[in-house]
Formats: structure tokens, C-alpha cells, sequence
């Protein structure tokens, strides 16, 4: 599949890139703030560790929703 510019994409293009986008900035934005608000004694894992994980983008964030919480 060859790289296309911006320009070039369709209109559905478009809005499923900024669609997806936006789920992603979502979904960090939850993550780190339900990370925020633990105690170590809540978390899986070193804090840390999550927190550089969800720069690993999608699954980090989902990976700390998913796993990274106790319940």
C-alpha cells in the first residue's frame, strides 16, 4: 500500500483517521487519569512503567484498562 498525501485521501478517509484519533486521545486521556487517581496498592505494576507505556500507542492505554488495574 503506497503512502498517500493528506490532499489525497477521500472524505470517509479523512474522518476515520480523525474518527480514530480522536478514540485514541480519549482513551489515553481516561487511562492517565484513572492512573492518576490510584494508590500503588490499586496498580499492576509499577506506575512508572505504565505511564511510559501509553506512549505506545494504542496499547498501552488499553493495556493499563485491561490489565493494569486492580479491582
Amino acid at each position: 500500500m503506497a503512502k498517500r498525501k493528506w490532499s489525497e485521501l477521500s472524505t470517509p478517509a479523512k474522518v476515520g483517521v480523525v474518527g480514530l484519533a480522536a478514540v485514541e486521545a480519549v482513551v489515553t486521556t481516561i487511562a492517565a487519569r484513572d492512573l492518576a487517581g490510584r494508590t500503588d496498592s490499586q496498580v499492576n505494576g509499577p506506575r512508572w512503567l505504565w505511564r511510559v507505556a501509553f506512549f505506545v500507542q494504542p496499547f498501552g492505554p488499553a493495556g493499563y484498562l485491561l490489565f493494569g488495574r486492580k479491582r
